[in-house]
């Protein structure tokens, strides 16, 4: 394990996040992994909420699919990796309100969760498996040119 990741696992010990992705893992009835980037994997998570595919909560990335398939995804593992360090770099649970006043101006200005969320933009929204979507057309700027 790299340093960086090691010190990304242990500042999202300490700040409760990743006991709260434990948690999640039990109530979802998962199987625990260890997984790469210092992470835990916990498959097959079974609880309706959220409706992703995968999401993570401190160092722990909750997958609804079984290991076989996530492991033919590694850009959404290196995408769920960067939002364990983006737990880390906010200090733990506050990311969560952070995330989702973001998903929310986000579904406002374009009517999807994570096309002007800079949480899923600053983990690649293409290696999340998501489409950006453009702001609506209503609160588009208007563009003026400069006159003489």
């Amino acid at each position: 394990m790299k340093g960086s990741d090691l010190a990304r696992a242990a500042l999202n010990w300490l700040n409760g996040s990743t006991l709260l992705g434990l948690v999640a893992a039990r109530l979802g009835h998962c199987e625990l992994q260890s997984g790469t980037h210092g992470l835990i994997f916990a498959h097959r998570y079974s609880l309706s909420l959220p409706h992703a595919s995968a999401f993570t909560l401190g160092n722990v990335v909750l997958f609804r699919a079984g290991p076989g398939t996530v492991a033919k995804r590694p850009a959404l593992v290196a995408h769920e990796a960067r939002h364990s360090t983006q737990y880390a770099l906010c200090l733990g649970l506050p990311f969560l309100p952070l995330y989702f006043l973001a998903a929310g101006i986000s579904v406002l200005l374009t009517g999807d969760p994570a096309s002007r969320n800079p949480f899923e933009r600053g983990a690649g929204l293409s290696d999340g498996g998501y489409v950006e979507r453009p702001v609506r057309p209503a609160l588009r700027r208007k563009r003026t040119m400069a006159q003489p």
